[in-house]
Parts: structure tokens; C-alpha cells; sequence
């Protein structure tokens, strides 16, 4: 049987989702059974092997959805295998992008109990300026170590394991 992973994802415009079918589809790929879904969708993680979560980055903050994903499932994110990205950056430069995974780490520490295995941040897109800084190439590669973190086994942390 695949196992099972949830594709989590909290967007106002469209691009992150676009982002998570994307990771999705790579799991797909390498023999995952992925469930893509909006953040608010999602009930019980505890029925899945895996999570990924990905959310724009707006004012500093994760979008709201996967703020709220994160603080309504934090027991039972601690017990699984998770990954989170993050979009952020409109303009392409290193200091954009390093203040987007600064802002990602500060809204990971708000869930201390959620210890994610791998963590990405992606430039964002805005089409009303006609910005699009994602980078397929990168995204996709992301994808790739996510799968291979989900193929370390087993998915599920055993409570005290110290493995990650």
C-alpha cells in the first residue's frame, strides 16, 4: 500500500496552490498517494503518513489558513513527518530571501512542538505586477528531498524518538 501524504496549502491568490500541485505531483511520481488540499480543508493529519505545508508569506506572516493549520494540528504534526515551504520574495535578491526564511523560522518556532524535516522557501508571485520569482527548477528539487525524506523509514516518529 502507498503511503499517504497531505499537501497542505494556504494561498490568497493562487500561486502557492500552484506551487503545492506541483510537490504533489512529485510525490505522486515517486509512489506516495498524495492528497492535495487548502490548509482549512484538511481534518485529521493522524490518517496520513506525511505532511507538507505550503503558504505565502504575507507581511511577514504565513497566511492565515496555515497559521491556524499549524497551531490546530500541533500534537499530532509532532508525531509525523513534516515539510513546510513557503513563498515569499517579490523581488529577487539573497536579502528578500533570507528575510522570507527568517520570517518562515519565526512562524515555525510559534509551534515548537512541529519540528519539520526539511523547510524551503521560493520567490513569490504578484500577477497584478506581474511578478512571478518562482523557480520550477528549485521547487521541483525541493520536492525531490521531500520525497526522500518521506522515504526514510518509518514515516511516523515513535514518541521520544530522537530521529528526525
Amino acid at each position: 500500500m502507498a503511503r499517504s501524504i497531505v499537501v497542505g496549502y494556504g494561498t490568497k491568490r493562487g500561486s502557492t496552490r500552484e506551487v503545492a500541485e506541483a510537490v504533489g505531483a512529485v510525490l505522486s511520481e515517486r509512489g506516495f498517494a498524495v492528497e492535495l488540499l487548502p490548509a482549512q480543508d484538511v481534518g485529521d493529519v493522524g490518517r496520513y503518513d506525511g505532511v507538507v505545508l505550503g503558504a505565502a508569506l504575507y507581511t511577514g506572516r504565513l497566511q492565515r489558513d496555515a497559521r491556524r493549520f499549524l497551531k490546530r494540528h500541533r500534537k499530532e504534526l509532532a508525531t509525523l513527518r513534516v515539510a513546510v515551504f513557503a513563498l515569499g520574495p517579490r523581488q529577487d535578491t539573497k536579502e528578500h530571501l533570507e528575510r522570507s526564511r527568517q520570517q518562515l523560522e519565526r512562524a515555525l518556532a510559534k509551534v515548537p512542538e512541529v519540528k519539520p524535516v526539511l523547510t524551503g522557501c521560493f520567490g513569490g508571485a504578484d500577477r497584478e505586477k506581474q511578478v512571478d520569482l518562482r523557480d520550477w527548477g528549485v521547487i521541483r528539487a525541493w520536492a525531490e528531498d521531500a520525497a526522500d525524506a518521506f522515504d526514510a523509514a518509518p514515516l511516523r516518529r515513535v514518541e521520544g524518538s530522537t530521529e528526525s
